[in-house]
């Protein structure tokens, strides 16, 4: 499951969304980590307003003796379960987002020998991840994405991948039906996507970026 990620420029965001900065938003790092902030568009009334919220829905967790723990970011939300563990917010028009995305990474290689890879898409220097999002009591906003099967051919990479909407299918993923949503359950073309296999090691010292 993806679990780095780098939004996209504002400037840039706001003008490929035609959005308006909400009343949520503050610049943040253009890499995204789950439990840091990050940015999401979303209806608002007539149009769309980009705001800062956290990456990940909070679960609350309980230790061995159920002492409560500290909450952890859900951060993906996986498409064969919208209509049930996420329909209460994914049947909700406006409790749907899209996350401006300019790539986003996974681990790839052997155990404790893992490397950044990172993808992203051809012709959209900045695309819109589906997503959802909520209010929250432990984190305030917050905003997971959804995710769906990865093509074939980079099965290799993950079996699994970001729902990408191209530019078309952005309203329909803000504003239809749940039952019209099932036509994005797919993956997005190999062919379509760059791929950046680094040397760089997944796991990073504390505190670095």
């Amino acid at each position: 499951m993806c679990n780095r990620a780098e939004r996209g420029d504002t400037q840039k965001v706001l003008q490929l969304f035609g959005a308006r900065i909400g009343a949520r938003f503050n610049e943040g790092p253009l890499e995204v980590h789950p439990k840091s902030p990050g940015s999401v568009v979303r209806m608002d009334g007539d149009g769309l307003v980009l705001e800062q919220m956290t990456w990940g829905f909070p679960v609350s967790l309980r230790g061995k003796k159920g002492q409560p723990l500290k909450p952890k970011p859900v951060n993906n939300a996986r498409f064969d379960k919208l209509g049930s563990f996420w329909k209460r917010w994914a049947a909700e028009p406006h409790q749907r987002c899209l996350i401006p995305t300019a790539r986003f990474a996974e681990a790839v290689g052997e155990a404790g020998r893992m490397t950044e890879t990172w993808l992203s898409v051809k012709d959209q220097p900045i695309f819109a991840w589906a997503g959802l999002w909520t209010q929250s009591d432990e984190w305030g906003a917050v905003y997971t994405g959804v995710m769906t099967d990865n093509a074939p051919e980079l099965a290799d990479i993950h079996d699994r991948s970001p729902v990408i909407l191209n530019p078309q299918d952005w309203d329909t993923w803000l504003t239809a039906p749940l039952k019209d949503l099932y036509q994005f359950d797919r993956p997005y073309p190999a062919e379509s996507m760059i791929i950046d296999a680094t040397d760089t090691p997944w796991f990073r010292a504390k505190g670095a970026r």
